[in-house]
């Protein structure tokens, strides 16, 4: 064996060893190739001086070492194979080989069996038949890894119809319980979905004869994966097999990719090639159990004597046959251009997968389509874009084998492109397919089902680009509603919705409703009510699309109202003025007590939505928190920081003076603020008033039991969160100026911003708190004492050290 000699102790193993991982030249499968080589000969060198001339023993490499697989950090999964003529001897060798490998610090998984011994546990547990299945010879007695590796290949094939199923539980179950890789920004390169734990069941289900994987790209993924998880042991030094946040420049570095994100999208990649190689495969497994469990004779007799038919009709050229959708034998993919898309759209309505041999053929012989697109293709899209559920599978079949690439070209800039937010639980692509998965289920309720479709598949399209994905997905999707074949006015409206597809729910919860300003430029955007009726359904797909922090009652309500203040200006209405606002009988009762008694009132009252049947019970939607203050400094502060100190979450604030009756002495602040428990019940009222009160004397230092609070409970150090931005939304109001707070969301904020513009010396009217995952979107109006809004210039000077203030 190669230099068998010089690297035969641990210090020039090591040094050896350390030699070929600092070699910049040598990478991915030729240095996993070499380290495993290099492996071999050092430990066939222990091997032989702890039993020379040895006979009835052998050294077996297994697993991911067997298969020559060795990343800078991996196990060494060894076997010690001895034939049980000698236990003695080969208990002084299994001294011999193992300390030397832990004295170097190499993690070791190892084992000493008889022959009989390793196939008895190899049928009591999975994971060990799986690792024997790529069992391979180190050193010593050849003959008897021979007969292990013939004999555990054997009872594998004799055993696949029971073990093949129990193979497949083992892999959803890791998947339910380690998500998939493809989708995951801290995904686990081995145990995910997609990982390499699947490649290694794949290999396994192809040595059963039973089934095999598509090959296409199989190995390549693999490799991939791999090269992936080599650097990430050379960048960390440790054996890990998670790609954590704050290692993937590095890792990015180490393989020469660009920045994280290139090294995510290749990562999804591969992810995307094995688990679809996976489906594929596990379907076939079935397909051929379920063949062998009943025979043709049976099947026909259940049947009432006659075969079942083979192949029932679905569409022109598209059949389906033993559960799948397949081609008819009269089928020309090459002379039928929508025939991709015909196949597609019936195997999504019969909830059938795709054949992936017919994918191939239509991939083989397909070509694109005129522009504009035939009626019956554009027909045929939306058909498929409709079917809700299914249509995940059938597009995924597609774009595997590049026909969406073909239909779309600009899916290429969106395919595997990772979303660096946590309330994202999905890539740009299956984000917009998600959302035409929602959408789906609202094409009842709006006039043109099929440009809520397209807008729905189109909307984040413009993630691909520079610059305002917005913006941008406005002009691509006006180039690709026309190439479908849309006519110029549905064209337009489809290119409305793209840019605009954010207006609702940005607006709803970071907006004053009350501003007439802002409900007409909602109206202005939108232009028509098919177009607001629209962009509503495409909101709430978008949202619920995205993850369960993108939508609740509380926000569907906000867009709610706002349509409906919409509808009525489309309509010809003018908004009400907001001056015009009368305080109601409540808030008089709580100025009089307020003003009567020199201290906060408070009042809680649980507000819920409807419920949607009868039988239900209505929705939660939060708390509203009314409080009548005799006007004085300080009271945003310390209400925010007195709601922060009973976990309480701020969804709205609204701050307005309130004029007395006559000849009643005194002004009051009247506060209308919608909360909700961060988890648990409500605090009394009473405690609230009673804080409040301490905390506007100044006997309660609220910053002081906030950090306390931190320090006790400290949070779980993770990424580093961008600093805050405070900007001044342009043309917000005519009655205030809107300043705009993005930031990383924490117990206190709203009390830091709070103090931070009560120093400013600025009256804040109202604010509008909306918190996706861990991001705070603030917005708050204020003016001038006078009531009037800042001038441009004092309202940059505000906004600016109110960011200077939050990075503090």
């Amino acid at each position: 064996m190669h230099g068998q000699a010089e690297n035969s102790g641990p210090g020039g193993y090591a040094a050896a060893r350390l030699r070929l991982l600092n070699e910049k030249a040598r990478s991915g499968p030729p240095r996993r190739s070499a380290l495993a080589g290099l492996t071999d000969d050092w430990l066939a060198g222990l091997f032989a001086a702890g039993a020379p001339g040895a006979r009835g023993v052998s050294l077996v490499a297994v697993g991911g070492y067997g298969r020559a697989e060795l990343s800078p950090r991996s196990d060494l999964d060894l076997l010690l194979l001895h034939d049980g003529s000698a236990t003695g001897t080969v208990s002084a060798l299994a001294d011999r080989l193992w300390y030397p490998v832990w004295d170097l610090g190499l993690a070791l998984d190892h084992s000493v069996r008889t022959p009989a011994e390793a196939r008895r546990t190899a049928g009591e547990d999975l994971k060990v038949q799986l690792g024997l299945l790529d069992a391979r010879h180190i050193a010593g007695d050849l003959g008897l890894t021979t007969a292990l590796r013939t004999t555990v290949l054997a009872d594998w094939r004799n055993q696949a119809p029971k073990r093949l199923p129990a193979l497949r539980e083992l892999c959803e179950e890791r998947a339910a319980r380690q998500g998939e890789l493809q989708y995951l920004l801290e995904p686990d390169l081995k145990e995910a979905r997609g990982g390499l734990r699947d490649v290694t069941a794949l290999r396994a289900v192809a040595a059963s004869w039973l089934a095999d994987a598509p090959r296409e790209g199989l190995a390549e993924a693999r490799s991939g994966l791999l090269d992936v998880r080599d650097a990430l042991h050379l960048t960390t030094g440790r054996a890990t097999d998670r790609l954590a946040l704050q290692e993937q420049d590095q890792v990015a570095a180490e393989l020469g990719l660009l920045d994280a994100d290139a090294l995510l999208r290749q990562v999804y990649e591969a992810a995307r090639v094995i688990a679809y190689a996976g489906d594929v495969t596990w379907r076939e497994v079935g397909r051929v159990l379920r063949s062998r469990s009943v025979r043709p004779r049976l099947r026909a007799m259940l049947g009432g004597g006659k075969p079942a038919p083979e192949r029932s009709p679905l569409a022109e050229g598209v059949v389906e046959h033993d559960g799948e959708v397949v081609l008819a034998r009269a089928a020309r993919p090459d002379r039928d251009p929508v025939l991709p898309l015909r196949a597609a759209a019936a195997a999504a309505q019969a909830g059938l997968p795709l054949n992936l041999h017919a994918v191939r053929r239509m991939a083989a012989g397909a070509r694109a389509l005129p522009s504009p697109w035939p009626a019956e293709a554009r027909q045929q899209l939306l058909t498929l874009l409709g079917s809700g559920r299914p249509t995940v599978d059938v597009w995924e079949a597609l774009e595997a084998e590049g026909l969406i690439s073909l239909l779309l070209p600009d899916w290429d800039r969106v395919r595997c492109r990772p979303q660096r937010n946590a309330v994202h639980l999905w890539t740009v692509d299956r984000h917009l397919i998600e959302t035409a998965v929602r959408a789906s289920a609202f094409t009842r309720r709006v006039s043109r089902p099929d440009l809520l479709l397209i807008a729905a598949l189109l909307h984040d399209i413009g993630k691909g680009w520079p610059g305002d994905h917005s913006v941008a997905g406005e002009v691509i999707a006006r180039d690709v509603a026309a190439r479908i074949g849309f006519d110029p006015a549905d064209v337009t409206v489809v290119a409305t919705l793209v840019r605009h597809h954010l207006l609702l729910v940005e607006t709803a919860t970071r907006r004053d409703l009350d501003d007439p300003a802002t409900v007409r430029s909602v109206a202005e955007a939108v232009g028509s009510p098919g177009t607001l009726e629209l962009l509503h359904a495409l909101t709430e797909a978008d949202a619920l699309a995205t993850g369960p922090a993108a939508w609740s009652s509380w926000r569907a309500a906000l867009v709610a109202d706002l349509v409906k203040r919409v509808s009525a200006v489309l309509a010809g209405q003018t908004p009400p003025d907001p001056e015009e606002a009368l305080p109601t009988a409540q808030h008089e009762r709580l100025a009089l007590e307020a003003v009567a008694t020199g201290a906060p009132v408070l009042s809680l009252r649980a507000q819920t939505e409807p419920a949607a049947e009868p039988s239900d019970d209505p929705e939660p939607l939060g708390v509203e928190l009314l409080i009548a203050v005799p006007e004085q400094a300080g009271v945003l502060p310390a209400v925010a920081g007195v709601l922060a100190m009973h976990r309480l979450t701020v969804r709205t604030a609204e701050l307005r003076s309130l004029d007395l009756p006559d000849g009643v002495d005194g002004s009051v602040l009247l506060l209308d603020w919608r909360v909700a428990a961060e988890y648990g019940s409500l605090p009394q009222a009473a405690r609230l008033r009673a804080d409040l009160v301490r905390a506007l004397d100044g006997s309660l230092d609220i910053s002081a039991r906030l950090a306390e609070r931190d320090a006790a409970y400290p949070r779980r150090r993770g990424v580093v969160a961008p600093p805050p931005r405070v900007t001044v939304a342009p043309a917000a109001s005519r009655h205030a100026t809107v300043i705009e707070v993005r930031a990383q969301d924490a117990p206190g904020l709203l009390f830091r911003i709070g103090r931070a513009l009560e120093d400013a010396a600025v009256r804040v009217r109202s604010a509008h708190v909306s918190t996706l995952g861990a991001n705070a979107v603030d917005a708050f109006y204020v003016t001038q004492e006078q009531g009037v809004p800042l001038p441009g210039e004092e309202a940059v000077a505000v906004a600016r050290k109110l960011e200077e203030a939050l990075r503090a």
